[in-house]
């Protein structure tokens, strides 16, 4: 279906969108940019808006109070569903049980009066490009999730929509088959070339298919970058604690006389480059459970490293890697630490030394 693929993949606009349920606001000022053929993705806990946002550019609930969006050139804020060339994906792939495979992908083209034999060329092409054309007449109930949710992609872009919408399309789903099918809907995206915009709350899934993700929160868009630069550069904590698992340390900023700056609070100082702060500001250093290092009491502190002392207060064997909670102070830091066979753990209670390098520091504006 690739090489016959008709529809032009174009971009999204979302221009200061605002939209409310009743009294409650739920999409607050929402400025957005996708380009023609990206596969993006809005990230977020339950309630931050994003199903919300999908479903105003798929043109489902109401309209917004103010703002637009676009379409290529084209504002379709207030036309029909139907009249968008958009094609949307379920959570629940809203398959009819009662007709075959065949006749689920065809629905679409028959309701717009396609021509039998394109429909069938077409229907054939898109079950085809799914793996699914060997099952073309079973019905959804003899199929398996995956499967349906193969049916449900392909009647989607057997219509040749200029805009793919998947709205969390995993969530019911095993673990096991939600990194097959992610898998499939990246190539998939890919071979088409289509503009896709993905909905999820499952940060997994957002960084192994996204190109980029805007991460939104109470209905407000916090960041908007590629997967890695929203990891490793966060500009605020919300972003910070909800992609991975983050330290985050509340301190100010001091200076000492050789002129390095320090994050400094109750046991913990860390140098760190915060030449943008002034000595006194509140602050909040983070750094990834990775970036420590966790070793025996009495070892020495490498160059460039800060030096932490703690306790062992918890201790998680994750299978590729060892995760310690050590008390530093009246602080708890977590610490990754590789899992080697035969190599033994530090115990309960255990004294440890922690090793941060101050490059894997970034510092938040408190």
């Amino acid at each position: 279906m690739s090489s016959t693929y008709k529809s032009k993949a174009l971009g999204v606009a979302i221009e200061d969108i605002t939209l409310s349920f009743g009294m409650t606001p739920v999409l607050k000022s929402v400025n957005l940019t996708i380009e023609p053929g990206e596969f993006f993705t809005f990230l977020g806990p339950s309630g931050s808006g994003k199903s919300t946002l999908l479903r105003l550019i798929a043109g489902f609930g109401p309209a917004p109070s103010s703002g637009r969006v676009l379409i290529g050139d084209r504002d379709v804020t207030h036309l029909a569903p139907w009249d968008r060339n958009v094609g949307l994906v379920f959570q629940n792939y809203a398959l009819w049980p009662h007709m075959t495979v065949r006749k689920n992908v065809a629905f679409g083209l028959e309701e717009h009066k396609v021509p039998a034999q394109e429909i069938r060329e077409r229907v054939d092409a898109a079950l085809d490009l799914v793996g699914l054309l060997d099952l073309a007449q079973r019905r959804p109930s003899q199929l398996s999730g995956g499967q349906q949710q193969r049916v449900a992609l392909a009647r989607t872009v057997v219509v040749e929509p200029q805009v793919l919408l998947l709205d969390e399309p995993l969530s019911n789903l095993d673990a096991n088959l939600r990194v097959q099918m992610r898998r499939e809907i990246h190539d998939l995206q890919r071979k088409l070339g289509l503009t896709t915009i993905f909905v999820t709350h499952d940060q997994e899934e957002a960084n192994t298919v996204s190109d980029r993700m805007a991460v939104l929160d109470d209905g407000v868009i916090q960041q908007v970058g590629s997967p890695m630069s929203l990891y490793d550069e966060p500009v605020n904590r919300f972003v910070a604690s909800f992609l991975g698992t983050a330290n985050l340390v509340d301190g100010r900023v001091e200076k000492t006389e050789d002129g390095t700056h320090f994050l400094a609070n109750d046991a913990i100082r860390i140098p760190v480059a915060v030449a943008e702060l002034q000595p006194g500001a509140h602050a909040v250093a983070l750094f990834r459970p990775q970036s420590l290092l966790i070793r025996e009491a009495d070892a020495p502190a490498a160059q460039s490293s800060a030096r932490l002392e703690g306790k062992v207060v918890h201790r998680e064997f994750l299978g590729s890697l060892i995760r310690y909670a050590v008390a530093v102070g009246d602080h708890t830091l977590l610490v990754d630490d590789s899992h080697q066979t035969g190599r033994e753990c530090f115990d309960m209670q255990e004294r440890v030394s922690l090793h941060l390098d101050r490059a894997q520091v970034r510092v938040l504006p408190g």
